[in-house]
């Protein structure tokens, strides 16, 4: 089904409240005496926000496009658990002080690499060979997080206890902290794969039909998806490695944005994904500060309704 004229002002209107939200995030509570220092702090925060739900949204709608399914999601699959294991295993074998963890682009770059070298052997053993079931792709993901959340437990239950409150630093999402430092080569890694992923749109359209579908239709599949898997990698790294790990984030955006858009084409699918991350992130953060006076981090409450959703999304399909 191509898009329709709706669905082109849904898209608008996404746009319209996101920019409204930042503007009202950014502004809210200036005056003559504090400009300067509020805006010091709202803008990085801001352009953290917007790079985090940009590049989380595309990540996992790329990633069911590929599994063609809904509920699988990569931090469902345990790359959350993996940057988390990554950075346990950095201090406990060199130090917190190690330049390894401490200086953060260093640490950005390997963390990106050792996750991307991870997955692709992850990724071979789920989709490569005969077909998979989908519930046995999910299982294996599950479980392979669970291993990698229970090691990094044992580390941090055995190594020093102030070298413990450094690293817990980063072990939950909070936008209140962000590593300023790192936003400059995140950008630089999400961005020009963000705009080359334009000539990436009528490929998902057509791998958004199954494997057999695409390689019928003359796809080179394997080669594909692993090119599209190291984005989704690449992706989901850059974005913990600048707020921490936002598990449920990523099946919010792209299940809303595949209901509200009735379109196949990925060009307005992965735009509403990208636009309901912003609005999600930003007006939650929002919410959370002039609400809830910061009483509790906003990925506590994603995390919360992603779960739910994500357990209406079981339960629907088994009933289908």
């Amino acid at each position: 089904m191509k898009a329709t004229v709706t669905d082109k002002r849904k898209l608008q209107l996404l746009a319209v409240i996101s920019l409204a939200l930042i503007a009202l995030y950014v502004l809210v509570g200036l005056n003559a005496d504090n400009w300067r220092y509020a805006l010091s702090l709202r803008l990085p925060k801001t352009l953290a926000i917007i790079l985090t739900g940009a590049a989380i949204a595309y990540s996992t709608t790329v990633f069911q496009t590929i599994t063609v399914n809904r509920v699988l999601t990569p931090s469902i699959m345990g790359l959350d658990a993996l940057y988390l294991f990554t950075q346990t295993v950095l201090v406990f074998f060199f130090g917190s002080r190690s330049v390894l963890f401490q200086t953060a682009h260093i640490n950005f770059f390997l963390s990106v690499g050792l996750m991307m070298v991870s997955a692709s052997v992850l990724y071979r053993f789920l989709f490569g060979g005969e077909s998979r079931d989908i519930y046995f792709s999910l299982l294996v993901g599950v479980i392979l997080g669970t291993l990698l959340q229970s090691a990094a437990s044992f580390l941090r239950m055995v190594m020093d206890p102030n070298e413990f409150l450094i690293l817990q630093g980063r072990m939950f999402a909070s936008f209140n902290n962000v590593n300023t430092a790192l936003l400059l080569p995140a950008a630089v890694v999400v961005i020009p794969i963000l705009l080359a992923g334009k000539g990436n749109l009528a490929l998902l359209d057509v791998l958004a039909l199954g494997r057999e579908q695409a390689i019928n239709l003359g796809v080179d599949y394997e080669r594909n998806v692993r090119r599209l898997l190291t984005t989704v990698v690449v992706f989901v790294s850059a974005a913990t490695g600048l707020v921490g790990p936002i598990t449920f984030l990523g099946l919010l955006t792209a299940n809303l944005a595949r209901e509200l858009i009735r379109s196949y084409q990925h060009r307005y699918l992965l735009t509403a994904s990208i636009l309901i991350g912003i609005i999600t992130l930003v007006g939650g953060q929002f919410v959370v500060e002039r609400l809830f006076n910061f009483a509790a981090p906003l990925s506590v409450f994603i995390n919360l309704g992603g779960g739910v959703y994500f357990v209406y999304l079981l339960l629907r399909g088994s009933q289908s």
